[in-house]
């Protein structure tokens, strides 16, 4: 059956459409930003996920210290809507990123993440361009197998790196846990602390993150900030990680039921190209119906397969769904816009700024 506001939707904006809910974004980042500050920690969240210089603005307004982000173009929109204090979390390679990591310099004060002596051999070209100190973390890489240096000695080897140049600042350490390796986390740091400030070097940014690691906010000894993410809109991850209930779900994809050829299936209008076929890690269909126990078995492009073998109701051709995403930035992605509603009430659109910035 569809609602009231769906209805409005599909009929002043067609689907499928991205809807936020206003009010429930609004109460992530009280939220979240309480939880940061009752753990001792800055809030610096990852805007990879909302990608709006007027969410961003929300979360500063709220008490974040300031933003990350995860390429150049992302940290460009940004700093041009004049949000300062920008992290991008992210090696940064070649004289054209160099060009541009420069101006954006003269606009925010920047720092950026590097796990290898080629990035940090490359980085003093942006800050000789742009006159001033640029600051540098090291990324260790404590579990993920992702980027970041393996090892504490490496940790150290590459501080002493970035502390030797005249244009770079080294100001700490960038970390990433797994959700349940702290300890190891915490032992890395320790042994890479020791290190540099055996060299004469200290840290003063010791960043965790992001939003899977909520439930473990403050559990480093010397972290100084936190970088959570996705915990704006949340998804079906984020309720499985158990840091997220459907109600904090802040974004839903609108879609239409097109077709049911057959008694146990349906399609809808949302296929890979809105939803994406990221299953987050092995969850059960690629997205939550939240007004059928359907199962959305399969994309095309343009196609949403409903299994609908397990549904006591079943929609009908016409009728407009919500679904919980699986993975809610890469959706966000996708789009270039989404719906704001509060409650029953549309109040426009927000243009998602910052999406397809993939330098």
């Amino acid at each position: 059956m569809t609602t009231p506001l769906a209805a409005r939707i599909a009929r002043d904006y067609g689907t499928p459409a991205a809807v936020i809910d206003m009010d429930k974004v609004e109460r992530n980042i009280a939220r979240v930003q309480a939880a940061c500050e009752a753990a001792g920690l800055a809030n610096r969240p990852h805007i990879k996920t909302h990608k709006s210089p007027l969410l961003a603005k929300l979360q500063v307004a709220a008490g974040a210290k300031g933003i990350t982000c995860q390429k150049l173009g992302e940290a460009e929109v940004m700093a041009e809507a004049g949000i300062d204090d920008i992290l991008i979390s992210y090696n940064l390679i070649g004289e054209e990123k160099m060009a541009r990591l420069a101006a954006l310099q003269a606009k925010a004060t920047m720092t950026v993440a590097a796990d290898n002596s080629t990035v940090v051999a490359g980085l003093p070209r942006a800050a000789a361009q742009s006159g001033r100190l640029l600051n540098v973390v090291v990324e260790c890489d404590t579990g993920r197998k992702r980027a970041g240096v393996e090892t504490p000695g490496e940790a150290i080897a590459l501080a002493r790196e970035i502390a030797a140049s005249k244009r770079l600042n080294f100001v700490g350490f960038m970390l990433y846990p797994t959700e349940t390796g702290w300890a190891e986390a915490q032992r890395f740091y320790d042994e890479a602390l020791a290190g540099v400030r055996a060299h004469g070097l200290d840290a003063a940014m010791v960043s965790t993150g992001g939003t899977p690691n909520l439930k473990n906010v403050g559990k480093l000894r010397g972290a100084t900030e936190h970088r959570p993410g996705t915990y704006i809109y949340n998804d079906r991850m984020q309720v499985k990680a158990g840091v997220a209930g459907w109600d904090d779900c802040a974004l839903t994809i609108y879609s239409t039921v097109v077709s049911r050829a057959g008694p146990d299936r349906g399609i809808l209008d949302a296929g890979s190209k809105t939803l994406t076929s990221d299953t987050g890690g092995g969850l059960d269909g690629h997205g939550l119906i939240l007004e059928h126990p359907a199962k959305i078995a399969r994309f095309a492009e343009e196609h949403g397969f409903l299994d609908l073998t397990r549904s006591n109701t079943r929609p009908n051709v016409g009728d407009v769904v919500r679904i919980v995403p699986n993975h809610v930035c890469v959706v966000v992605n996708m789009m270039d816009e989404v719906v704001m509603v509060r409650g029953e009430e549309i109040v426009g659109t927000l243009p998602v700024a910052a999406r397809g910035k993939l330098r």
